[in-house]
């Protein structure tokens, strides 16, 4: 699927996404000196997050502005969605991001993952969790000799854009709340923006499934995002 998705990639390895560099990350300059190209931080992103996960589910691998369920969604809320991908180079330079809240299945991870594709299109690193599965990924650094918490915790903060899915849904327990929080907590200090999908019919309640101190953050850097109908899952089912 990638090799048919290109765009799905990080900075590819002798590429510059600017077209300015040879590939290496550098420039030579007028006094024959290597000088860091404008790619280099993209790059060393990367490098840092390679061991994250980065893929697009295949169920939403193809979506687009022009496609259903996207093209038929609220026009207001797509247009958000829009203007930020436009943006998005100065969005993640200014730690930025969205969460998307409101009721099942509106369509909330359709537009997480649009974004994610855009920011991939653009050359950005990416890591896409939901939060069980983000935790499982934190528990399992215990038992494994090759990746350490604090290695993968650098790795988190690093990445340019994190996409984290269904946050209102990770059992809770005071080793979620602390985990969510070194997750959502160092991003914050970094500037680095965050792509947040929720289950909560209130913003204010999503306090009560990744405490308090995380959902502030998020407030904070957040363009609040929601979304209210049917479950399209639901109505789309077959008779």
């Amino acid at each position: 699927m990638l090799a048919q998705n290109p765009h799905l990639r990080g900075p590819v390895p002798g590429v510059c996404p600017l077209g300015e560099c040879d590939g290496t990350g550098f420039l030579i300059d007028d006094a024959d000196e290597a000088v860091p190209c404008r790619c280099r931080p993209q790059r060393v992103a990367a490098a840092r997050s390679r061991s994250l996960s980065s893929t697009i589910p295949e169920r939403f691998r193809h979506v687009g502005f022009d496609r259903h369920p996207v093209k038929d969604m609220d026009r207001e809320i797509v247009s958000e969605v829009r203007r930020y991908c436009r943006a998005v180079d100065e969005r993640l330079a200014e730690g930025r991001g969205l969460l998307f809240f409101g009721s099942t299945g509106t369509g909330k991870t359709t537009l997480a993952m649009l974004v994610a594709q855009e920011a991939m299109r653009a050359g950005r690193s990416v890591a896409v969790y939901d939060a069980p599965q983000l935790m499982r990924r934190i528990h399992a650094t215990y038992s494994d000799p090759n990746v350490t918490v604090h290695a993968l915790m650098d790795q988190l903060e690093a990445v340019e854009l994190l996409v984290l899915d269904d946050a209102a849904v990770a059992r809770q327990s005071d080793w979620v709340l602390e985990q969510l929080y070194s997750v959502i907590n160092g991003r914050y200090q970094s500037r680095r923006a965050l792509i947040v999908t929720a289950d909560v019919e209130d913003p204010q309640k999503l306090g009560d499934h990744i405490g308090g101190r995380s959902a502030s953050r998020l407030f904070e850097t957040c363009t609040l995002v929601p979304m209210f109908g049917p479950d399209q899952r639901i109505a789309g089912a077959p008779d």
